[in-house]
C-alpha cells in the first residue's frame, strides 16, 4: 500500500546528484519492513480545529490510519478508516430514526463510530467493519447496540449486539463455518472493549482507574484467536500526558493487552493503538490523516478527488 508524499509548493529545481540522492533515499523509506517503519515513528498529523460544536456541526469525523496486521503468521499492510458522527437514534428499536422530530421520547442522540479495515493474505481480501452507538445523554454512556462484519474470500460472519431493558445485551452471530454456526445468547459485562472508542471520545474519566472489570474483549479478537465467546477479567486505566494520553487495558485471565493513544484535550481524537495477543503483536496503527466533512453529500464522481486527500488509496 503506496500513501502519496503531500504536495508542496513550487521550489529551485535541485542538481541531478541531490535528486538521485533522494530518490535513493525515497526508494528504501518506500520498501521499509512494517516493523521498520513503525520504528522510524510517524510525523505529527494536523488535528481540525475543535470548536465547542464539534459533534454538532453537520459533519462527521474521519481519520484515515496505517495499519499493520498480523494473519497466519505474517505482518500485512492495511489501512483503517474511522467515522464518528452523531445521530438521532431510537431507543426501543435501537436504529436511525426517519424522523426525529416525531419521536418524542424514544429519540436518543447518540455517537456512532463506523470503523473499517482492509487488508491482503496473498491473493484474497479481509474486508472488516464495527459500528458503535454511544448515547450521549444517558449517566452510564453505556452503549445501546454494536454490529460487527467480517468477509474475506471463504466467506462471512456478522454479529449484533443489543442492549436490553434489564442491562444485559442480546449477543446474535451467523456464521458461515459450521463449527460456529449461527448462535442466540445473553451477555453481562461491565464493558466491552469495543465501546471503549466512543466512550473515550465522550466521557474518558470513566475508564480512569477502573481496576478489574468483567471485559468483552474486542469481537475480532473472538475471529482471530478463536476463544470462546465471554467476558474476561481486565484491569482498565488512562495514563494522561500533556497532549496525548493512553488507554491501557491489560486482561488478567487473556495474554491480551490494548492500549489507544487519544489527544488529552477534548475531543480526544485517537491518535493511533496497539494490540498483544500471547506476546506478539496482532494489530499497530497511526494516524496518517484526519478531516471533518459532511461525506453524504459528496457521493457525485466529481467528489472522487477527496479520496486521494485522505490517503484512501488501499480501497478501490
Amino acid at each position: 500500500m503506496h500513501f502519496s508524499p503531500r504536495t508542496t509548493a513550487s521550489s529551485p529545481l535541485l542538481p541531478l546528484s541531490l535528486i538521485g540522492i533522494a530518490l535513493l533515499f525515497w526508494s528504501a523509506c518506500a520498501n521499509r519492513s512494517p516493523e521498520t517503519a513503525a520504528a522510524a515513528g510517524a510525523a505529527p498529523v494536523a488535528l481540525p480545529r475543535a470548536t465547542p460544536q464539534y459533534w454538532h456541526q453537520g459533519k462527521a469525523e474521519i481519520s484515515v490510519f496505517e495499519v499493520e496486521q498480523r494473519r497466519y503468521g505474517q505482518v500485512r499492510r492495511a489501512q483503517q478508516v474511522n467515522v464518528f458522527v452523531t445521530e438521532d437514534f431510537s431507543a426501543q428499536k435501537q436504529v436511525k430514526l426517519d424522523h426525529p422530530e416525531s419521536a418524542g421520547a424514544d429519540r436518543t442522540p447518540v455517537l456512532k463510530l463506523n470503523a473499517l479495515r482492509r487488508f491482503n493474505t496473498g491473493v484474497y481480501d479481509y474486508s472488516l467493519m464495527m459500528s458503535v452507538f454511544s448515547p450521549m445523554n444517558t449517566p452510564d454512556g453505556r452503549i445501546l447496540k454494536a454490529t460487527w462484519s467480517l468477509q474475506d474470500w471463504c466467506g462471512q460472519v456478522f454479529a449484533q449486539a443489543n442492549r436490553q431493558s434489564d442491562g444485559a445485551y442480546r449477543f446474535r452471530q451467523f456464521s458461515y463455518f459450521e463449527s460456529e454456526g449461527d448462535t442466540d445468547q445473553t451477555l453481562r459485562s461491565e464493558l466491552f472493549e469495543d465501546e471503549l472508542w466512543t466512550t473515550l471520545r465522550l466521557r474518558p474519566e470513566r475508564l480512569e482507574e477502573q481496576g478489574n472489570l468483567e471485559l468483552l474483549p474486542s469481537w475480532l479478537f473472538f475471529r482471530f484467536q478463536h476463544v470462546p465467546l465471554q467476558t474476561y477479567k481486565a484491569a482498565v486505566r488512562i495514563e494522561k500526558g500533556e497532549k496525548e494520553s493512553v488507554v491501557q487495558v491489560q486482561y488478567t485471565d487473556l495474554p491480551r493487552q490494548l492500549s489507544i493513544r487519544f489527544e488529552t484535550a477534548w475531543p480526544h481524537r485517537i491518535l493511533g493503538w496497539e494490540e498483544t495477543d500471547g506476546g506478539q503483536i496482532t494489530t499497530r496503527a497511526r494516524l496518517r490523516r484526519i478531516l471533518m466533512s459532511d461525506y453524504w453529500n459528496h457521493n457525485d464522481n466529481a467528489s472522487a478527488p477527496l479520496r486521494d486527500s485522505l490517503g484512501l488509496n488501499f480501497f478501490p
